[in-house]
């Protein structure tokens, strides 16, 4: 979450809008609510207790050497129609996409929606 909140400004003028979500339980071994008091993030946050949304999307990770009932680390690029532009699926728990690949995404997709108003 850190590499996003430091990226904040570039992903507003790009017209983003960041949504944290966490296959976590309120009181689980994570303790959500202590991590954020002590680590705040200034996008919206959201726990998907029930595994339903990462279910949802394909991201749900039963069992592996790293994980146990979470979500693959992802990233996605939903446009606002709803339909997923781009998704990115770490192969493990510590594999994220890159700030600077997800800002030229962004910066792509800004510009072919440019490209289409104009045609």
């Amino acid at each position: 979450m850190a590499q996003f909140e430091l990226q904040k400004t570039n992903l507003t003028e790009l017209g983003a809008r960041l949504v944290y979500i966490a296959a976590e339980k309120r009181h689980g071994l994570w303790h959500p609510a202590k991590y954020l008091a002590e680590n705040p993030i200034s996008f919206p946050f959201l726990l998907d207790e029930d595994r339903s949304v990462t279910k949802a999307y394909g991201l749900y990770q039963g069992l592996a050497a790293d994980a146990f009932r979470i979500a693959h680390p992802s990233t996605l690029v939903v446009a606002p129609s709803g339909q997923i532009e781009y998704i990115y699926v770490g192969a493990g728990q510590t594999d994220r996409i890159d700030t600077q690949a997800l800002l030229g995404i962004l910066r792509d997709r800004g510009a072919a929606c440019s490209s289409k108003k104009h045609l």
